[in-house]
């Protein structure tokens, strides 16, 4: 069944940037061919090959143009007129294409309105099981704005047909979460609040919200990056062994994790960097955080008494994106065996820039001293895999066109995760921040590590 994917909003940075390298990558890796079919829908009233050298302008990467023109339809469309998605139908039907996926690369705010043409123009059924429908976050602004939406693509597709990007879940190391846990027995038997003594995940930016102002004022840090990377990363981490691996299973427990998670509202913290109110489209009086310090904890038996921590920001001191993993102090061994350094075991997830998995426990010191020292087993991801390692948007396209949804969020995560951030306030302005030793100096927390942060 030859197989087509149709993008609204095919002249945005997205498209640029995403998914024509995603798919040219794709291609060269021969997880797709030459009938693949690219849909590129567009407001532009212009011809394929004008549309080509734009796309020249804006993609970065060494792409095979001709090869993607052959693959490409250029499509000039009125998301407001009926008669244009019926055309789309009949076109895809005749160029024989039953296989389709319809990737909308638009705001929020189109969302309704094209799934209800594409529904009333029979392009895409309730029950087709070949034909699927995928979005981009946000999911909306908050709880009641994610639930519109929800509800209005639910009238025109089932939930299995629904596709909601959270890039970081295609992320190499955010996949080896599972495989770290589960395939090896030495951490999945430690993997409780027996041995762990706490837990942080963390996502920093050096870069401040650039041209995003519009989007990111309504938002925030904790918004952008905690109800969706941040929670799904913690997710992964403390859900308890699914039934199976399938795609549901692990949505079920994922979403149990949410519903145990119980923030602490002493320990927040909201920051803004300086001279974030002069950025555009910002307001001048505006109190949107920039940074965001969380504690919580689970309400449950397995993670009982384990501090979770959460971090991430903009204008930071560096980009660095991980899980760490503090485990509880093992034996003392008395004065036969002195501690020359601090010991602790500690396993960290490095999701990026950095891909891989550092572990550090305790050896005695080579020689003749009975000295305790640090070692560290560190295994680099990317270096391993060179230039070999695909891009989220190569795993996500992938999964998409073979209609696979593990690395796809499902409605009752969107829902429990916005029920967790609505819970998250501060009636206090943010702390203005210059500089990120300003801000880890206000963290007053017995249970974090600053040496993580």
């Amino acid at each position: 069944m030859k197989k087509a994917l149709v993008i609204f909003g095919s002249t945005g940075n997205l498209m640029y940037k995403k998914l024509i390298p995603a798919i040219y990558h794709l291609y060269q890796k021969n997880h797709i061919d030459q009938d693949f079919k690219i849909y590129a829908i567009t407001r532009h009233d212009e011809t394929l090959e004008t549309y080509i050298e734009h796309a020249k302008e804006n993609v970065s990467t060494y792409i095979d143009w001709n090869l993607i023109e052959g693959m490409m339809v250029y499509v000039h469309f009125d998301v407001h007129n009926i008669d244009d998605y019926r055309q789309l139908k009949n076109r895809i039907h005749a160029d024989g294409y039953e296989d389709i996926s319809l990737y909308l690369a638009v705001p929020p705010k189109l969302f309704p309105v094209i799934a209800k043409g594409v529904s009333q123009s029979k392009l895409i059924q309730k029950n087709e099981p070949n034909k699927r429908i995928v979005f981009e976050k946000p999911f909306g602004e908050d709880l009641k704005s994610a639930q519109d939406i929800n509800r209005e693509l639910w009238q025109c597709f089932n939930e299995s047909q629904i596709y909601r990007i959270d890039h970081y879940l295609g992320k190499e190391m955010i996949q080896n979460i599972m495989v770290v846990r589960f395939s090896n027995i030495v951490f999945e038997q430690s993997w409780n609040q027996k041995a762990v003594r706490s837990i942080t995940i963390l996502s920093k930016e050096e870069e401040g919200i650039m041209s995003r102002g519009g989007y990111y004022d309504k938002i925030g840090a904790s918004k952008d990056m905690l109800q969706s990377h941040l929670l799904q990363m913690v997710a992964l981490v403390l859900m308890d062994t699914p039934k199976d691996f399938s795609s549901e299973s692990i949505k079920d427990e994922k979403v149990k994790v949410f519903k145990s998670l119980v923030f602490n509202q002493e320990n927040l913290i909201f920051g803004q960097y300086k001279g974030y109110k002069g950025a555009e489209k910002v307001e001048k009086t505006s109190n949107t955080e920039t940074f965001v310090y969380a504690k919580a904890f689970m309400n449950n038996q397995r993670w009982k008494n384990v501090p979770i921590h959460f971090l991430t920001g903009k204008k930071l001191n560096e980009k660095r994106s991980e899980i760490i993993i503090h485990f509880k102090d093992g034996h003392d061994l008395g004065g036969f065996f002195p501690k020359k350094n601090k010991q602790e075991n500690k396993l960290i997830i490095k999701v990026s820039p950095q891909e891989g998995v550092e572990f550090k426990f305790s050896v005695k010191e080579p020689g003749l001293t009975n000295n305790i020292q640090p070692a560290i087993l560190d295994y680099c991801h990317n270096c391993k895999s060179m230039e070999n390692s695909p891009e989220a948007y190569e795993r996500l396209l992938l999964e998409l066109i073979q209609n696979q949804r593990t690395l796809f969020t499902r409605w009752d995560e969107i829902e429990e995760t916005w029920q967790l951030i609505a819970k998250i306030k501060s009636d206090k302005p943010p702390i203005i921040y210059k500089n990120y030793q300003d801000l880890i100096e206000r963290i007053d927390d017995k249970d974090v590590d600053k040496d993580d942060l």
